[in-house]
């Protein structure tokens, strides 16, 4: 096969770029090694920002969103039993969207396939080569078969582990990485959800409610990052959300069936430059943030908006500008995007190591927070449009 530009991984960045690519007539061809099922399945955040929702607006894809997203205006952090209330039209103007991030995978991925474009499921990558030169080649599997797909560009979006960022070289590539010695417990259960997104940092840890609808609670404990979820009983885990949200009687908090459980290790990563040659990388494979803020799906979103930009400059006058300043424009926004989520970890969030001092320094600055409207329209400032570029059409 030959196609314009070859799409590595069939998460949001492969997804989005694919979609943004097609409405400015530029063809391409996404190689996902995992199933449609996989794909459509993976949990994740769901906490949209203005500009991935406009995004999804502009290119026709946003109608179920706009029927079952649900409108999230506050962020409550709580601290000493006292809560800190964020109004987030009021601080800045606009409002976040709870939508999960597999389902806007699973709204892609049908727009993708009804459409017909090409979409390769349990494509396995086992190499890219020629990433210098002007026809660059990536090699995968299908159904046991050795294949090659030739292109003009090739998009690395296929997350952390992903055969992108391996196939440039390493004495051309910068990673930074922290690994946090905790982890979140997440739980989906069928309770009313709080009316708002809460942060709470406890003397036993922090917790954080959020929602996936109106029936459904997606719930956060810190632990240990060791810990196998299945040794957390219900009763053990509602017990232990109440303790930590400061929710002493019993009554803020609705308790329901638990029906998943799961654990996130954290890590802060950026690698730079995010290109090589004719391979640009986005999403995951270049940049992880730890899960306070929800920025993941946004960041990915941003940069394949900035890469289909560059591209469609590229196609329609030849014009490599763009193209090569692809990695400075993003890693800007990365960075500052990471900076945010790894402050707001460090603020919310109980550290082994910290001693009494560090302590009382952290409960400190949320005692700032909660009596500075600056400080916290700073903080809602960040939280909802970090990754929104004014500048792209």
């Amino acid at each position: 096969m030959r196609t314009q530009v070859g799409i590595i991984g069939a998460g949001p960045a492969g997804l989005f770029l694919a979609h943004l690519l097609k409405a400015q007539g530029i063809d391409s061809v996404i190689l996902e090694a995992r199933s449609r099922a996989y794909a459509e399945g993976r949990v994740r955040a769901g906490v949209l920002e203005p500009g991935t929702v406009e995004t999804m607006a502009r290119l026709g894809l946003d109608a179920r969103l706009r029927r079952e997203g649900l409108i999230d205006e506050g962020l409550d952090m709580r601290f000493r039993g006292r809560n800190i209330h964020l109004d987030l039209p009021e601080l800045t103007g606009r409002s976040v969207v709870i939508y999960g991030q597999q389902e806007v995978v699973k709204d892609l991925i049908a727009a993708r396939v009804r459409a017909g474009d090409p979409l390769i499921f349990e494509a396995q990558v086992t190499r890219i080569e020629d990433i210098e030169s002007e026809s660059p080649r990536i090699h995968y599997t299908e159904g046991g078969e050795s294949r090659v797909l030739d292109c003009d560009f090739v998009a690395g979006c296929d997350g952390y582990h992903g055969a992108g960022r391996a196939a440039i070289p390493q004495d051309r590539i910068t990673l930074f990485e922290q690994a946090y010695d905790f982890a979140w417990l997440g739980v989906l259960a069928r309770a009313r959800p709080m009316a708002d997104m809460t942060y709470s940092n406890s003397d036993r840890g922090f917790a954080l409610c959020s929602r996936r609808s109106m029936q459904v609670s997606r719930l956060y404990l810190q632990v240990p990052v060791n810990t196998n979820p299945e040794d957390w009983s219900d009763d053990r885990f509602w017990e232990e959300l109440h303790a930590r949200m400061f929710d002493e009687d019993r009554s803020e908090i609705a308790e329901g069936e638990i029906f998943q459980r799961d654990l996130a290790k954290l890590r802060a990563f950026v690698a730079a430059p995010m290109q090589h040659g004719r391979l640009f990388l986005a999403g995951d494979a270049v940049h992880i943030v730890p899960p306070a803020g929800a920025k993941g799906l946004n960041m990915a979103v941003a940069d394949v908006r900035v890469l289909s930009h560059a591209l469609t400059a590229h196609y329609r006058d030849g014009s490599r500008a763009a193209l090569e300043a692809y990695s400075a424009t993003c890693l800007e926004r990365v960075w500052k995007t990471v900076r945010f989520s790894s402050a707001l970890t460090g603020l919310l969030h109980r550290f082994d190591e910290h001693s009494p001092l560090q302590r009382n320094l952290q409960l400190a600055e949320l005692e700032y927070v909660a009596g500075s409207r600056n400080a916290q329209a700073a903080i809602a400032e960040q939280y909802v449009m970090l990754n929104y570029l004014k500048d792209l059409p």
